[in-house]
């Protein structure tokens, strides 16, 4: 595996008491360090480009963003910018660009550990923490280099309202998510299966609060046929880590080993059919996040 990261994501920083901390990035710093040291190659994430980020964001909130860029601004009541956070969410977009070619290119795994995170940023607004998203930038560069199924797969406790809606009527992108249901943002029915061309392309599985490892096996037993019937050439995976039942924000029971399980079962789909990358999203328990950090990059 190769890990695209920098200390560089502890700049992006937020308000006092805020979940989406500067502390995560240590966390994302720290494991990198441990494997770096086992012999995994880190690589520093480069700026995504104005035509990546275009791909899936309208012109005028990519003006919006940049005009940010040296100034604190609250974006949304829960998003907001440090005079950093411009140039760190170009690179957190950027990585997950990285992430997604070095998976195609040395057919080898790849996970990309940053914040901003990504899977709520809609094309025109940011919300729910996210400027860019990352994830659906990785997407989009797939598909321009000429590939016709990619697949993403998020595991994040919030629905990717922004990932689905991006997609939502093109059949080359699979959007697939599990999540607490109703919850933040208020998306993610099951009867949300994309428009058009894409309609059957998105899959949401809307999972009750309390749901336990063995809810979430099940799930992604469904999830694993799904994927098979689409044989995807590329995995992306929105790594939110936040239905661990130690976040804060959520109100579902994953263990560490459950959170494992879900990667190793993508793991075991990725390694029939396709690359995998990773993307980091949510998790604001640091014990739980380095946890399942660390159990997610023992796998490869």
């Amino acid at each position: 595996m190769r890990l695209f990261s920098s200390p560089r994501f502890e700049e992006h920083t937020t308000p006092p008491g805020h979940p989406e901390r500067p502390e995560r990035a240590r966390v994302f710093n720290e494991l990198a360090s441990r494997w770096s040291a086992r012999g995994l190659i880190v690589a520093e994430p480069r700026a995504a480009t104005r035509e990546e980020l275009a791909r899936v964001h309208d012109a005028a909130y990519l003006d919006a963003i940049a005009s940010t860029a040296g100034r604190a601004v609250m974006l949304d009541p829960d998003t907001f910018t440090s005079p950093e956070s411009y140039e760190i969410a170009l690179l957190a977009a950027g990585a997950a660009v990285q992430a997604a070619e070095h998976a195609l290119e040395a057919r080898e795994a790849a996970f990309a550990l940053v914040r901003p995170p990504g899977h709520h940023a809609e094309r025109d607004r940011a919300m729910g923490f996210c400027l860019f998203n990352n994830v659906a930038v990785a997407a989009a560069a797939a598909v321009a280099r000429g590939l016709s199924r990619v697949a993403v797969v998020d595991i994040d406790v919030h629905h990717g309202n922004g990932t689905q809606w991006m997609f939502y009527s093109d059949p080359r992108v699979l959007y697939v998510s599990t999540h607490q249901f109703p919850f933040y943002p208020g998306t993610g029915a099951a009867d949300e299966t994309g428009t058009g061309p894409g309609k059957g392309f998105t899959l949401n599985l809307p999972l009750a609060a309390g749901a336990t490892d063995a809810i979430y096996d099940a799930a992604y037993q469904t999830i694993e046929t799904r994927l098979d019937e689409y044989a995807p050439q590329l995995l992306l995976v929105s790594a939110g880590y936040d239905a661990h039942d130690d976040d804060p924000l959520a109100s579902m029971r994953v263990s560490t080993a459950g959170y494992a399980a879900i990667v190793a079962r993508l793991k075991r789909v990725a390694d029939r059919h396709c690359p995998i990358a990773l993307v980091t999203e949510g998790g604001y328990d640091l014990d739980a996040l380095g946890a399942c950090l660390e159990a997610t990059v023992a796998l490869f």
